[in-house]
């Protein structure tokens, strides 16, 4: 790894995620220059005062945490035995999404799957909910997470009982994509009783966390994670929650970023449905009933101007059949382009509506026919 990448992993062994002033000091300073401060505890050069006295108190807070750092020259070799990577900030993999996050972006992501974030996130949505879930929500989550992943949407979630489970496993059983995001290190999937379906969603998706391998979750972790499931997707769904559901978390965080919000009724009498509803009375979300609404609410209106796609992405859609699914390999072959640029085609065209999953791989819709 090169030093900014070696600097973005070790700083979040030394601070939480989402910490205001690192994020700061990220927004000013390259990430190797940030971690020198914090080792030899020079300040940079702030006015004196509130902000000085705030800035000394973080890095005597990273400092204290130094001890626990791994050996620089460990930190690639162990984690790709493992099957993980790191992804940070201006790599091909990282998601423009997350930028909107603003100071509170992640310094750097770990992955543990076979899929890639940028591409598999282009056309995505976040389906949350309760832990502690009814019969009603667990089949109204895992129906409406396998109806959109059979027309190539990737379903967002954190890994939890309850809701998220029925969602990640909805989109498993029709052979979909999925993430789970976790408020601990890939490594140590919690809850541990879902170790089988993490395994399961790395095989095509995606199992990320902000923390290093080895982190333990906390409870103020979760509430930290939530941000990133929010800022991932083009929209929240919200399919069954309490009042004060963990899940409204992260309803709040969709609404702050501008993302759509959307909540799935309950019966007026269901204590386990009381968020939902204060979603859609008070915050502006929008009723959902199915796979249907959602693609509605988030896909593009009308068809796409195929004008306003770059050179490489219409290249690669006048590749595909006119009416039959096609691989990727296949598509870099018949293009002569680079793997990487077909898989950054793709996750236009998916993001746009221009094409969708299938059997053989991806297929032309409506919006992609060739015109007569």
């Amino acid at each position: 790894m090169n030093a900014d990448r070696n600097a973005r992993a070790l700083l979040g062994y030394l601070a939480e995620p989402g910490d205001p002033i690192l994020g700061a000091l990220l927004g000013m300073y390259e990430a190797a220059e940030v971690l020198t401060m914090i080792k030899t505890g020079m300040l940079p050069s702030v006015p004196s005062g509130t902000a000085r006295e705030m800035l000394s108190r973080a890095l005597d807070r990273w400092r204290q945490r130094m001890p626990g750092l791994p050996p620089e020259q460990d930190l690639a070799g162990n984690a790709c035995r493992q099957g993980i990577r790191l992804i940070c900030p201006g790599d091909p993999e990282w998601p423009a999404r997350l930028d909107d996050l603003d100071q509170a972006r992640p310094y750097a992501l770990w992955l543990r799957g076979s899929g890639d974030l940028q591409f598999g996130s282009g056309r995505s949505v976040s389906m949350v909910g309760s832990r502690a879930a009814s019969g009603y929500g667990v089949h109204v989550a895992g129906e409406m997470a396998a109806d959109l992943a059979e027309r190539g949407w990737l379903i967002v979630s954190g890994g939890a009982y309850g809701i998220d489970a029925a969602a990640h496993r909805g989109v498993l059983l029709t052979g979909g994509t999925t993430i789970a995001v976790l408020a601990c290190g890939v490594d140590r999937p919690y809850p541990a009783g879902h170790d089988g379906l993490f395994a399961g969603i790395a095989d095509g998706g995606l199992v990320i966390s902000e923390w290093p391998p080895g982190s333990r979750p906390t409870r103020y972790r979760f509430l930290v994670r939530n941000r990133v499931i929010a800022a991932l997707t083009m929209g929240t769904v919200v399919v069954e929650a309490g009042r004060y559901s963990g899940a409204l978390n992260t309803a709040r965080h969709a609404a702050e970023l501008a993302r759509p919000l959307m909540a799935v009724p309950g019966p007026v009498t269901s204590v386990q449905s009381e968020g939902c509803h204060v979603i859609i009375r008070d915050w502006g979300g929008t009723l959902i009933r199915g796979a249907s609404d959602v693609i509605d609410l988030l896909a593009p209106i009308g068809e796409p101007a195929r004008e306003d796609l770059d050179p490489d992405t219409m290249r690669v859609l006048d590749a595909f059949p006119a009416r039959s699914g096609v691989g990727t390999s296949t598509l870099a072959r018949t293009t002569d382009a680079n793997i990487d640029v077909v898989l950054r085609s793709l996750g236009r065209l998916a993001a746009t509506g221009y094409i969708e999953r299938c059997a053989e791989g991806w297929r032309r819709t409506r919006n992609g026919t060739l015109s007569p």
